[in-house]
C-alpha cells in the first residue's frame, strides 16, 4: 500500500484514527469525526438565499476528554503534503473550540502544538505511536488553567443529555461552569438574540446542580413568557425539582411528540391565596415582577432567608439589574452571598448604568456579527424610506389648529417629532401603504413586527393597517393586531404569532413588548417606526428577526426604516452589518430591486403589569403643558405625506458602503477584472462551464440575480453583464436560442441527439443557461420522453462527446452578432 495514492479519507481511516485508538481515545466519546464548527453563511442574492460552501467549517477530528469538554484538533491532509501542512487550519479551528491543543498529520506521524507550552515547547513532531493519551492531555489542559481537584470535578461535570451544543454553546457553558468552579461569583455571558442563551443556561445550570456544586438555583425573567416556556421546553428535564414562584400561573400549551397540542399544568412554589413559599423545591424559576412590590408583603422572595439560594442567573439581563436602583437589584442585593450569572445580548454600559460594573467583564460573547458569519443567524437587508415631512419638516400656517381645536405651536416639526409630539394622520396611512406593498410584492403572510413610537401610535397603525389590508381584515380581523402591555386581547395573540404554526397574526403593532426576549421565529419584516438612539434596544429589536427557520423558508428578512434608526449600523457599537440599504421614493417599488435626540427611553412593558407610558397620556387631550397645549398635535388628512427620496447602498462583510448604484459597482468591477470588452467575451468563450466563471464573478461582488431586478429585465446573464458593463444592447434568451437553431451544430448529429440539443435550447429560453448546464438535466421532463439519460449520452457517442455538444451550442448561442448567418 502507497500512502501517496490513498485519499485523506483513507489516510484517516488508516493511519490517523488507529494511533488516536491506539493511545486510548475512545471512538464514542472522545473522537468525532468531521466535527461541524460553523454552518456556513447564508447569502442573500436577490430574492434568493443560500449558503456559501466556503465558510462551511468542520474539524477532520476534535478529541473530548468527555462528551462536551474539548480538548484538541486534528487535521489531516493527503501524503502528498508535508505532515504540518493543516497547522493553519488546525489552529484556527482550535481557536473557535477555545483549546490549547492542536494537530496537523499527512499519515506518517503528527506535528503537535501544545499553546500551554507545558515542556517548554509550543511545536514538536511525534510518531505514529508517540500520540498522546487523554489523561495525559487534560491533565496538561488543568494544570494550564491551574485547577485544584475540585475545580476539576465540576468542570468535567456531565452534560444534560440533550442536543449537541453548538461549539460556541459549548465554549459559553464550558467557561461560566469553570469560572464558577473556580470561585468567580459575578459572571457575565453575552450572546446574540437567537444563538440559544436558554438553552445555553439550562446546560450551565445542570451540571452546577448535579455536580452539587450548585443545590438551590434562582432563574429570573421580565416576561411571564420566557418563565412559562422556559418550564416546557429547556428546563423540562429539572420537572420534579423545579417550581415557579407566583402565585397566577396557568397551564402552557405545548406540542407532544405526536403533535398533538396538550396544555401543561406548571408546578407552582407559592399558594395561591396565602402567598406562602413552598420552600422544598431546588430549581426556581420566577418573573421578577411576581416577587417584587411596593409592599413588604408583596417581596415573596424575602421569605427565603439570605442563604438560600447558591446560584442565581438573571436572563436579560440588561433590563433591569444594571441599574442600581432596580427592583432586580434589590434581589440580587438580599442574595448577595449566591454566586450571580448575567445573561444578555446586549450589555447595557452607560454612564450612570453599567452590567459590567456589577456583573465584570464577560466570560465570554458571541456577537451578532459571528453568529450571522458562521451561518447560524439570519442576514438581512434593510429599506429606507424618507418621508417628506419627516425629513424636510412642516410648519403650521398661521392660526392652524389641530382637529381637536388646539392652536398647533409655530414652530418647524421634523422626524423627531412625529407621534411625539404631532401626530399626522395621513402619514400613519403611507406608512401602511408602503409596509402593505411590500408585503404584496414578497409574501403577504410574512410575519411583520411594526415597532411604533408608543402604544397610542401602535393602536393607530393597527387600524391604519387593517385599512390598507381591508380585503383580508373584513374575514380575518386577526391579520393586523396590537400587541402591548395595555392591550389584554392582544397580549393573548402574542403566543400564535410567534407559533411558526399558526398563520394568523401576521402583522403586530407594537411599541416595547416585543422588543426583548420574544422568540419569533419566523419574523421576515422588522418596521421601524420609533425614534431609536439606544443601541441596547436597537440590538434587541433587530434580534427578533435574527432567528433561521430554513424548514420553513426563513434564511433571511428584511428591515424596512422610516425614521433612519438604521444609520446605527455605522455605531462602531454594533456588530452585525446589513447585506443591502435601499430607499425606495416616489412611486417605486417598496421592495428592492434584488440586487440629535435623546436617548428614548424604555418603558416597563414587562409580564402582566400596565406599561407606563414615556411619552405621557395616551388621549392627547388628557394632559397639557401650560395654557392647554397637548401632548400631542392631531392633524388629519388635511396635511398629506409623500415618500421624498430614494438611494440605494450596498454594503461589504465590513460594513462599509462600496456603492449606492449596483450598476456603477458591476460595471468597475468587470472593466477592473477584464481590461476590454473582447477579454470578458474570450473568458466567457474559454470557460467550460458558464455557472462556474458566474459564481467566481459573484465571489467578488458581481451580484447577478440583485442587479437583474435593478435593471428590471429578465435577461441571461451574459448579456446583462455586457448592457451594464459595456452599454451592448442586450438579446433576449428566446432571440438567442433562435438563432442558435441555424447553426451548424444540429448537421452534426443523428435524430435522438438533435432532439436532446433542441429540449436543451427550450430549456434555455425559459429558465436559463444555469438549467443546461445541470448534470441532472436529461433526468426531467421533456428529456425522459425521449430516453433515459444513458440511452440520450449515448447517442452524441458517450459522456465527453456530450459535454462537447453542450459546449458547441453554447458557443452558437454566444456567436458575436458578426459572425451569425443571416436569419
Amino acid at each position: 500500500m502507497i500512502k501517496k495514492n490513498l485519499s485523506e479519507s483513507d489516510l484517516c481511516d488508516k493511519f490517523i484514527r488507529p494511533a488516536m485508538v491506539a493511545a486510548g481515545w475512545s471512538g464514542m466519546d472522545q473522537i468525532y469525526a468531521q466535527f461541524p464548527l460553523r454552518a456556513g453563511r447564508v447569502v442573500v442574492r436577490g430574492k434568493k438565499a443560500q449558503r456559501d460552501p466556503a465558510t462551511v467549517l468542520r474539524a477532520d477530528f476534535a478529541l473530548f476528554h468527555k462528551a462536551n469538554i474539548p480538548l484538541a484538533v486534528v487535521e489531516a491532509k493527503d501524503n502528498q503534503h508535508a505532515m504540518g501542512a493543516g497547522m493553519q487550519q488546525a489552529i484556527r479551528y482550535a481557536d473557535l473550540l477555545d483549546v490549547p491543543f492542536s494537530f496537523s498529520s499527512n499519515g506518517d506521524g503528527f506535528v503537535f502544538r501544545d499553546a500551554t507550552c507545558a515542556d517548554g515547547v509550543l511545536e514538536q513532531d511525534l510518531t505514529l505511536d508517540q500520540f498522546p493519551s487523554p489523561d495525559e492531555l487534560w491533565s496538561r489542559y488543568c494544570a494550564w488553567k491551574g485547577w485544584s481537584a475540585d475545580v476539576r470535578r465540576v468542570a468535567a461535570a456531565d452534560y444534560a443529555p440533550s442536543k449537541t451544543p453548538r461549539y460556541y454553546q459549548l465554549n459559553a457553558i464550558n467557561r461560566t461552569v469553570q469560572a464558577i468552579a473556580a470561585g468567580q461569583n459575578r459572571v457575565l455571558l453575552v450572546m446574540a438574540t437567537g444563538t440559544g442563551k436558554t438553552y445555553t443556561a439550562f446546560q450551565i445550570i445542570w451540571r452546577l446542580w448535579k455536580s452539587r456544586a450548585k443545590k438551590r438555583i434562582l432563574f429570573l425573567a421580565d416576561r411571564n413568557i420566557l418563565i412559562d416556556q422556559t418550564m416546557v421546553n429547556d428546563f423540562r428535564p429539572f420537572k420534579g425539582a423545579m417550581a415557579k414562584l407566583s402565585p397566577n400561573a396557568k397551564g402552557v400549551e405545548r406540542i407532544n411528540a405526536q403533535g398533538q397540542v396538550e396544555v401543561e399544568e406548571l408546578e407552582l412554589a407559592v399558594h395561591r391565596t396565602t402567598k406562602k413559599v413552598d420552600t422544598s423545591y431546588e430549581i426556581y424559576l420566577s418573573l421578577y415582577q411576581a416577587v417584587t412590590g411596593t409592599e413588604e408583603e408583596n417581596n415573596i422572595y424575602k421569605q427565603f432567608s439570605p442563604e438560600f439560594f447558591d446560584l442565581i442567573v438573571v436572563d436579560e439581563c440588561h433590563r433591569g439589574s444594571a441599574a442600581e436602583d432596580s427592583a432586580w437589584r434589590d434581589i440580587l442585593s438580599y442574595f448577595s452571598s449566591a454566586t450571580q450569572v448575567g445573561l444578555t445580548a446586549t450589555p447595557k454600559e452607560t454612564k450612570d448604568v453599567s452590567n459590567i460594573d456589577y456583573f465584570g467583564e464577560p466570560v465570554y460573547t458571541y456577537s451578532l456579527r459571528q453568529g450571522i458569519e458562521d451561518g447560524y443567524l439570519a442576514p438581512y437587508k434593510v429599506i429606507r424610506v424618507d418621508l417628506d415631512k419627516d425629513t424636510f419638516g412642516w410648519r403650521p400656517t398661521a392660526g392652524m389648529t389641530d382637529k381637536h381645536g388646539h392652536l398647533i405651536e409655530d414652530r418647524i416639526y421634523n422626524g423627531t417629532d412625529m407621534n411625539r409630539s404631532l401626530v399626522l394622520e395621513q402619514r400613519d396611512a403611507v406608512v401602511a401603504e408602503r409596509i402593505t406593498a411590500y408585503l404584496k410584492a414578497t409574501d403577504r403572510f410574512a410575519k411583520t413586527i411594526v415597532f411604533c413610537e408608543d402604544i397610542d401610535h401602535a393602536a393607530r397603525m393597527r387600524q391604519a393597517l387593517s385599512n390598507a389590508n381591508a380585503d383580508l381584515c373584513a374575514t380575518q380581523p386577526r391579520y393586523v393586531v396590537q400587541i402591548t402591555g395595555d392591550n389584554p386581547e392582544g397580549k393573548r395573540e402574542l403566543d400564535n404569532f410567534i407559533d411558526p404554526e399558526k398563520v394568523y397574526p401576521v402583522i403586530a403593532t407594537t411599541s416595547k413588548l416585543l422588543s426583548t426576549g420574544v422568540d419569533a421565529q419566523t419574523c421576515k419584516l422588522i418596521v421601524l417606526d420609533q425614534n431609536i438612539k439606544s443601541m441596547t434596544l436597537f440590538k434587541q429589536i433587530i434580534g427578533r428577526g435574527t432567528r433561521l427557520r430554513e424548514d420553513l423558508g426563513k434564511t433571511w428578512f428584511t428591515i424596512l426604516d422610516f425614521k433612519r434608526a438604521t444609520e446605527l449600523f455605522a455605531d462602531k457599537d454594533f456588530d452585525g452589518d446589513p447585506v443591502q440599504i435601499y430607499e425606495p421614493k416616489g412611486d417605486d417599488p417598496i421592495a428592492p430591486p434584488e440586487p440629535d435626540d435623546p436617548a428614548q427611553p424604555v418603558s416597563p412593558e414587562f409580564g402582566d403589569g400596565q406599561p407606563a407610558d414615556p411619552l405621557g397620556p395616551l388621549d392627547p387631550l388628557a394632559g397639557t403643558d401650560g395654557a392647554n397645549k397637548p401632548k400631542k398635535y392631531v392633524v388629519g388628512g388635511l396635511v398629506t405625506v409623500a415618500v421624498a427620496r430614494e438611494r440605494v447602498q450596498y454594503l461589504n462583510a465590513q460594513g462599509q458602503l462600496i456603492t449606492e448604484s449596483l450598476r456603477d459597482y458591476t460595471r468597475i468591477n468587470l472593466t477592473r477584472r477584464f481590461d476590454s470588452l473582447d477579454r470578458f467575451l474570450q473568458a466567457w468563450s474559454d470557460a467550460d462551464r458558464k455557472a462556474a466563471l458566474l459564481a467566481e464573478l459573484e465571489g467578488q461582488g458581481v451580484l447577478i440575480d440583485a442587479l437583474a431586478d435593478e435593471v428590471g429585465r429578465d435577461l441571461d446573464p451574459f448579456d446583462l453583464l455586457l448592457h451594464v458593463a459595456w452599454n451592448m444592447p442586450p438579446l433576449t434568451r428566446r432571440e438567442r436560442a433562435r438563432r442558435a437553431r441555424t447553426s451548424s451544430v444540429f448537421t452534426q448529429y443523428g435524430l435522438v441527439a438533435r432532439k436532446v440539443l433542441d429540449a436543451l435550447l427550450d430549456k434555455y429560453a425559459d429558465e436559463g443557461l444555469a438549467t443546461i448546464e445541470a448534470d441532472n438535466v436529461l433526468s426531467i421532463q421533456p428529456f425522459t420522453e425521449l430516453g433515459s439519460p444513458a440511452e440520450l449520452v449515448r447517442s452524441f457517442g458517450g459522456r465527453p462527446q456530450y459535454l462537447r455538444a453542450v459546449r458547441t451550442l453554447e458557443q452558437a448561442l454566444y456567436k458575436p452578432e458578426s459572425d451569425r448567418p443571416a436569419a
